[in-house]
């Protein structure tokens, strides 16, 4: 791993009630995501208790047998909820469909919350499977992310000239998903070409990204070359997503990645993409544009710019769901 290109970031100084300490951290993320729109958090406050109980609890769902999975599949709803199988996401066009099957949440609400009743793209019930404790446990960690996202998005909206809250307004309704990623052996791939997750950008606004000790996530630096992200204990990787280099008017630009499954070994990850409300406008911030160096990218909604980019991934996502 190089430490230049992906540095390890102590974010506790954000959790200080002392603004003055809060800028030496937004220093460090400015500069990583600038280089790299890759680094490393610890100081984070997420227990590694919580990640414990988080493994054997996805370890468990995803240990079930198939049918039991469908039972909650992604493609039942329209709000991207559920079960995604083996090949139903495909990051990497010029690849087959990725070698994992996941696990998606967001923020869940009742069956007659005016969103849902309305039928809000992106605003539904979550699907959950029938494990005692799973609901309870993963709604707790969604929202304990939510709250670490919003600490990191604090260090970038430093980082960028802004009001340390700045970013707070737009997650009052979040489209924040919280996702669980299995990626069985690669020995039993097979589709030729296929890999645990094809080159690609993330979406949103930032990920948060844990990993286990397997291996496999690699980034693409500016020269092309594929580094590895070595696992490292106790730590989180965050990356900036197309929303955040939107936002910042390029000054960070989001980063290809992928993953190759590590020959003999199963994978999993827990990755929390942040992503704001669905109305929240991306475009070019204040301070991030002038006269020598325009807006780049037209204004759109989160929420459209998420279903776009979504009906480029998953085949089901334009058609007609089996249920509500």
């Amino acid at each position: 791993m190089n430490n230049s290109y992906l540095p390890v970031i102590d974010i506790s100084p954000l959790y200080s009630k002392n603004p003055d300490h809060w800028q030496s951290v937004a220093l460090d993320i400015d500069s990583a995501c600038q280089k790299s729109g890759f680094f490393y958090v610890t100081g984070h406050g997420i227990t590694p208790e919580r990640i414990t109980q988080l493994a054997a609890m996805y370890q468990k769902f995803f240990a079930q047998p198939l049918d039991q999975k469908l039972q909650i599949d992604i493609t039942k709803t329209r709000h991207h909820r559920g079960y995604g199988a083996i090949g139903t996401e495909q990051l990497d066009p010029k690849r087959p469909g990725d070698f994992k099957e996941t696990f998606d949440m967001g923020r869940n609400l009742a069956p007659d919350h005016p969103h849902v009743l309305a039928e809000k793209p992106l605003h539904g019930t979550n699907q959950y499977p029938e494990l005692v404790g799973f609901k309870e446990l993963v709604e707790t960690h969604y929202w304990d992310m939510l709250e670490l996202g919003k600490t990191i998005l604090r260090g970038l909206a430093i980082a960028l000239g802004l009001a340390p809250y700045y970013f707070d307004k737009n997650f009052t309704e979040p489209l924040s998903v919280l996702r669980f990623i299995h990626y069985p052996q690669v020995e039993k791939i097979a589709l030729k070409n296929q890999i645990g997750a094809g080159a690609h950008t993330d979406y949103g606004c930032i990920t948060i990204l844990h990993q286990d000790d397997i291996g496999g996530l690699q980034v693409q630096d500016k020269q092309g070359q594929w580094l590895d992200a070595t696992p490292i204990a106790g730590s989180f990787v965050i990356n900036i997503g197309d929303m955040m280099s939107r936002w910042s008017n390029d000054r960070y630009t989001s980063t290809p990645h992928r993953v190759i499954n590590p020959s003999g070994s199963e994978r999993y990850s827990m990755p929390f993409f942040v992503e704001p409300n669905f109305e929240t406008k991306i475009a070019a911030l204040p301070g991030c544009f002038d006269q020598a160096n325009p807006a780049k990218y037209q204004q759109i909604s989160a929420g459209n710019y998420l279903l776009s980019r979504f009906a480029e991934t998953y085949e089901y996502f334009d058609k007609e769901p089996k249920t509500h």
